[in-house]
């Protein structure tokens, strides 16, 4: 519910005057102005609504609840851990066993859920106003979503997880050719689309929510339509509490396995020992890192350190390719993608249930509980740097580009290893997966030439991926804490970017980070439900946003006959406006329009507010309530066509100045200039009668 901005300015510093005492430039009464919501604060920018919502403070529920939690529970953990380690090793036990059918149903509706967004009328709908572009290139976009999503465990997984399973498969006989066919499938299932369907599902419901309903950009605004306006309360506070403890402990068990491949490297490239000194140090270096990134903020800090991320992964890629057997992996990258989609389906849903196999939970289920537990995070990061994609090419971007570096990445590494073993060239890469899996990338590099460099090269890799985690998951903490706004203090976002570098180094000092890892995956199960819930929530809400669109379209809005409009419409089309003209045209026909619209709606008992700008005006009806009648008219420059030829070249720097319709859901590209008076008001009305109309559709809807 938007709230009311206290008496003394408006929201641009204007006089304010209250209704029916006194009046504005023109005639036109200025309206107790409240605090305009979220969603029309869009048609005035493109950033999001997060960077303009009034300062939080310093200190809030969730931040003091969520870092008097992470004390607590690291404390116990480091105190206790082969206690606390019993407890969630039991727990995690009994969840795969009895409940893994649920995990793997669940993700199987994730993947179905998105697919069908993507394919469906919804895929055309924005993640912000219809007016916003998006905020980032695709190169950066792409570079982001994937050292958020899945950085550090590609480098640790890449070498080790196809051999693991070619050396131990779930069934047949190991070694063999039949069983590295079946590892790189195994593996490609589970770094594939099911992983970024589930981060896809949570970072589309936040950037819905957030960027075209207004909401705080926090896991809360997920339920609105479950919980209406008590997200802003209690309950709001304990899922977004929630959130911030699966964020901490996720990362920082990731960050803690992380640490031990970067110490590992420097064994082999420096010598320096494989100790417990050696890594709290090396986590106290980074985290320092990663805190100047965050402090950076967003572009500056993440941006660019995701771009080299990408650079360093696929110079590494095409080095190993390269100098590798080339040809065979382009031939298993085709074989894998084809035996993966084969068996999509079947794999999407298969427990083992006639021939019960302990791989099932150690592998396939333990993998969609990781991937859940690190969704708010991975999630609310995606939802912040995907505003203004449709929901069509966020699915899209996000399931399958990730995925398709993920599968390229997989091949070449697993299947070079594997091919060594099987070619009888050497078997050190499957004997140092089996003694020391963090050193397994650096035992199948030393096979190749400039092996130092090379290893090398992937050490800082592992290194930039540790600072890209740590510093998305602070600024998503901060996020959160700050109810959504990002114009909470630095001191803040460097704050969660060293406790999640702390509790990596005092877990990993006292042997508490298998313990914590454990209750990590038991959480993911209570957040499946969440899940479940954001997609149904965000289906009704986008089936809300189609029966407007319908409505809208069924009857466009159309000024009746007006002596003279046709002239002075096709004078507008040809004719390029200056500034000046519209900014008249604003100040002497939209504005008394409108006001005379306002004052009518509220002689007729209806709420109603106008906001004027130098640029802008906006009606509201019935403001403040969840479907509000907002119709805007806001000064906007285009580059000037050129068959516009009545402005002369080189007028207002050859742009074409327009007066365009905002409503709502945001811009329309539907300029008014050259509408007088009656058909300005004639337009506000049929569009006003439509918006009744989907009011009672939708009430019927509910019923």
């Amino acid at each position: 519910m938007a709230r009311r901005r206290g008496r003394g300015s408006t929201p641009l510093g204007g006089t304010l005057v209250e209704p029916g005492r006194g009046s504005g430039v023109g005639g036109l009464q200025l309206e107790q102005v409240r605090q305009a919501a979220p969603q029309e604060a869009e048609i005035s920018d493109q950033r999001p609504p997060s960077s303009r919502q009034t300062p939080v403070a310093a200190l809030g529920p969730v931040f003091l609840v969520s870092a008097s939690l992470v004390a607590l529970i690291v404390t116990a953990g480091a105190t206790a851990p082969a206690a606390v380690g019993d407890i969630f090793t039991t727990l995690q036990a009994w969840v795969m066993d009895r409940l893994g059918w649920f995990y793997l149903l669940s993700v199987a509706v994730f993947v179905g859920f998105v697919l069908y967004l993507a394919v469906s009328r919804h895929g055309d709908v924005k993640l912000g106003p219809n007016h916003a572009e998006p905020d980032y290139s695709y190169g950066s976009w792409f570079a982001m979503l994937f050292s958020a999503g899945m950085g550090i465990g590609l480098v640790f997984f890449g070498v080790a997880e196809p051999v693991m399973h070619f050396t131990t498969p779930p069934v047949g006989e190991a070694a063999t050719v039949e069983a590295a066919r079946a590892a790189m499938r195994s593996t490609f299932f589970h770094w594939g689309l099911h992983a970024w369907a589930i981060y896809a599902v949570v970072g589309m419901s936040l950037a819905y929510f957030a960027f075209r309903r207004g909401l705080p950009l926090t896991v809360r605004s997920a339920f609105h339509p479950l919980l209406g306006d008590a997200i802003h309360g209690p309950i709001g506070h304990a899922i977004d509490i929630f959130a911030v403890l699966g964020t901490v402990f996720g990362v920082a068990t990731s960050l803690g396995l992380g640490v031990l491949q970067i110490n590992a490297g420097l064994a082999y490239l420096t010598g320096l020992p494989e100790s417990l000194p050696m890594q709290v140090g090396l986590i106290a270096a980074i985290t320092a890192m990663a805190a100047i990134s965050v402090a950076l903020g967003l572009d500056a800090g993440i941006r660019r350190l995701s771009q080299l991320n990408v650079i360093l992964a696929a110079v590494l890629v095409i080095f190993v390719a390269a100098v590798g057997p080339t040809v065979f992996l382009l031939q298993a990258l085709v074989q894998n993608t084809g035996g993966y989609l084969n068996e999509f389906v079947a794999r999407s849903f298969n427990l083992y249930a006639y021939e019960p196999n302990a791989w099932l939970a150690a592998w396939t289920l333990f993998y969609w509980a990781w991937w859940i537990s690190w969704s708010p995070f991975v999630g609310m990061f995606i939802a912040r740097i995907s505003r203004g994609r449709t929901i069509r090419e966020f699915v899209l971007g996000v399931l399958l580009v990730p995925t398709a570096f993920a599968f390229v990445w997989l091949t070449v590494f697993g299947n070079t290893a594997i091919a060594m073993h099987l070619s009888g060239a050497t078997r050190v890469v499957t004997d140092t997966v089996a003694a020391n899996l963090p050193l397994a990338i650096f035992a199948f590099l030393e096979q190749f030439p400039l092996s130092t460099l090379t290893s090398a090269l992937a050490t800082l890799l592992v290194v930039t991926f540790f600072i890209t985690s740590a510093d998305s998951a602070a600024l998503v903490i901060d996020t959160i804490t700050a109810g959504g706004s990002d114009r909470a203090p630095a001191w803040r976002r460097i704050f969660w970017a060293v406790t999640v570098g702390v509790v990596a180094a005092v877990l990993l000092f006292a042997g508490g980070l298998q313990s914590l890892q454990t209750a990590t995956i038991a959480s993911a199960l209570p957040f499946t439900v969440v899940m479940l819930a954001m997609c149904w929530g965000l289906h009704s809400a986008l089936r809300l946003e189609a029966l407007r669109e319908t409505i809208r379209l069924a009857a466009a809005p159309a000024a009746g006959p007006v002596p003279g409009a046709w002239q002075r419409r096709l004078h507008t089309i040809l004719h390029n406006p200056s500034r000046e003209e519209v900014l008249h045209f604003l100040r002497d026909t939209a504005a008394p329009a409108l006001d005379a619209v306002a004052r009518e709606l509220r002689a007729r008992g209806v709420e109603a507010e106008l906001l004027r700008e130098e640029e802008r005006i906006r009606l509201i009806a019935s403001p403040g309530a969840a479907e509000e009648f907002r119709y805007g008219i806001r000064l906007r420059s285009h580059a000037a066509p050129s068959f516009s030829f009545a402005g002369g070249p080189g007028d207002d720097e050859e742009r074409s100045w327009r007066a365009e319709i905002f409503l709502r859901e945001g811009g329309l590209d539907q300029d008014v200039m050259g509408l007088d008076r009656e058909a300005l008001i004639a337009d506000v009305l049929a569009r006003y009668e439509r918006h009744l109309a989907f009011l009672q559709a939708a009430e019927r809807t509910r019923r």
